[in-house]
């Protein structure tokens, strides 16, 4: 399919080959900083949303209409495969998602269910819709949640600052983590295999929380599933893209689980990153989300910075080190694309 795309920078960009400009797309673009979401939002549930094919199509339309971006990603939630396994999944406003029955003991685990993938169809006739939405005019990014930021939030019950009961698990009930892990990741694999299957271009697996990890902890309890998910996918000419938190740090691991493409965080050097990876793993990012709250000026500045230092680099994709933030203005975010656009090497 890539070969038909009217604009596949993107797909070039994840391949490592030439691009004329770097490919743009932003984490949580179709979000909470857009009224045109809040149209939608306020009419029906977070869930609602994701589950109602038509729903989630108009919402992943949203930027590639009003924005004008390189890449679609479907408007779903990492945590709808946790929902799928069992979880009493919630979300609640100001406070993010819950679920009433966290998975804390070995009958906890025994609970969540891995024969579920047909629970998620509604994420494949999305996919479909999307797909006849975009008319073959870019790519579209399919997604899950890495096994590690899954587990985080079943044993936490919703988001933490601390992950105490989950690190608390990881040190005290290690076999009991990695049974939880285990069948977390072997949903995530069937489930990115339907999103492929229904029509993808390209993947991304978030593992949000991988930095509240240690460097030991990040390889058994993180990395190992990762890097064994996306040795399972059906990825002929479908990207892989990484993204962790933290990637900083733990990019020379990530690479070893074979992505084509790792998504750094901000607190990097992004050419000093590429040039110590594999030639043929591309990066994405990595400017910091506060930028867009600032002047115009600024904004302008901050990318053409980014843009310089990684002239003349193969495999970069435009993105930013976290998703864009609510209350970061529109007119913001619609400049800094418009910047990218006007940019060539």
């Amino acid at each position: 399919m890539k070969d038909t795309l009217q604009n596949d920078l993107l797909l070039r960009a994840a391949w490592s080959q030439q691009t004329e400009r770097p490919p743009v797309w932003m984490m949580r673009q179709a979000g909470r900083f857009m009224k045109e979401y809040w149209e939608i939002k306020n009419k029906y549930s977070f869930l609602e949303m994701c589950k109602t094919p038509e729903i989630a199509a108009d919402v992943t339309m949203l930027p590639v209409d009003l924005l004008g971006i390189d890449g679609a990603i479907l408007f779903s939630d990492i945590l709808v495969t946790a929902e799928a396994m069992g979880g009493d999944l919630s979300f609640e406003q100001g406070v993010g998602p819950r679920f009433a029955n966290p998975v804390r003991t070995v009958a906890d685990m025994e609970r969540l269910s891995v024969d579920c993938i047909d629970r998620l169809q509604y994420v494949a006739d999305a996919i479909k819709v999307i797909q006849q939405r975009l008319d073959k005019s870019i790519p579209l990014i399919g997604f899950a949640g890495a096994p590690f930021t899954i587990l985080s939030y079943l044993v936490e019950g919703a988001s933490s600052k601390d992950f105490k009961r989950t690190k608390l698990m990881l040190n005290n009930e290690p076999e009991l983590a990695h049974a939880i892990l285990q069948k977390v990741a072997d949903v995530t694999v069937e489930y990115l295999n339907m999103q492929i299957a229904a029509g993808v271009n390209a993947i991304q697996l978030f593992d949000s929380w991988a930095l509240a990890l240690s460097w030991n902890d990040y390889h058994e309890f993180s990395h190992h599933y990762n890097k064994y998910i996306i040795s399972k996918l059906n990825r002929q000419d479908i990207p892989v893209i990484s993204f962790c938190k933290g990637s900083s740090v733990f990019a020379p691991v990530m690479a070893e689980a074979k992505p084509d493409v790792i998504s750094v965080d901000w607190n990097a050097d992004l050419l000093n990153i590429k040039q110590a990876l594999p030639a043929n793993i591309a990066v994405q990012g990595n400017l910091d989300p506060f930028v867009l709250y600032a002047d115009k000026k600024v904004i302008r500045e901050k990318i053409l910075q980014l843009f310089e230092r990684m002239r003349g680099v193969d495999g970069f994709i435009f993105n930013l080190g976290h998703g864009i933030m609510p209350d970061i203005p529109f007119d913001n975010v619609k400049y800094a694309i418009e910047v990218v656009k006007e940019f060539r090497y």
